[in-house]
């Protein structure tokens, strides 16, 4: 069965909890999963090393997992209006897949997690596309036809889903942000199913 690839990072659970509703999405279509992975955090202690396994939660991701998913839905929170450091290291590492064309035309989306309403939500999902700009992707949004855009006071935005977390990263998602979500996550499979 082909898959979707569910990529995040998430430091305090927010992101997490959105990659489940994108994938739920996900595989709403037929002959489509979802695989959910994650990436290991980084320290500025350059002795400091993770374990090869999590302690829970999905693996970490491979680049096997991208060379071999028929699309990609990326998550990451915040920070400074741009993508986590753990995010952008495990995406600095996929130079051979570029070089082997392996992610061109395969659609991908983009989600993310915020302190505050007007944290970067918008440019952290813009920063998330460019290294797949660069790869040949095709990025997928939100189309305003998922009306939930309309209405909610949270997160949510053509770009991508997003969740408004609190600074305390404690707001649970929205029913409208879940619902943006899974939109995100149909999408993809739905251009997926029609890629491959």
């Amino acid at each position: 069965m082909s898959y979707v690839l569910v990529l995040y990072y998430s430091r305090y659970g927010a992101t997490a909890r959105m990659a489940e509703h994108v994938a739920r999405g996900i595989e709403t279509i037929t002959n489509m999963a979802a695989r959910i992975r994650t990436v290991p955090a980084v320290s500025p202690v350059t002795e400091a090393t993770e374990n090869p396994v999590p302690a829970n939660g999905p693996p970490y991701a491979t680049l096997d997992d991208l060379k071999n998913c028929a699309g990609m839905a990326i998550g990451s929170p915040t920070r400074f209006g741009n993508m986590a450091a753990p995010l952008k290291y495990f995406l600095d590492t996929t130079s051979g897949l570029w070089q082997a064309g392996a992610l061109i035309n395969k659609p991908v989306g983009f989600f993310t997690s915020t302190a505050s309403l007007h944290g970067g939500q918008e440019t952290t999902l813009i920063s998330m596309m460019f290294p797949f700009l660069h790869h040949g992707a095709i990025i997928v949004g939100v189309p305003y036809s998922e009306t939930e855009l309309f209405t909610t006071k949270s997160g949510g935005t053509p770009y991508g889903p997003s969740h408004l977390a609190g600074e305390k990263s404690n707001l649970p998602l929205t029913s409208e942000e879940e619902r943006i979500c899974h939109a995100l996550g149909k999408r993809i499979a739905t251009l997926s199913n029609q890629l491959i």
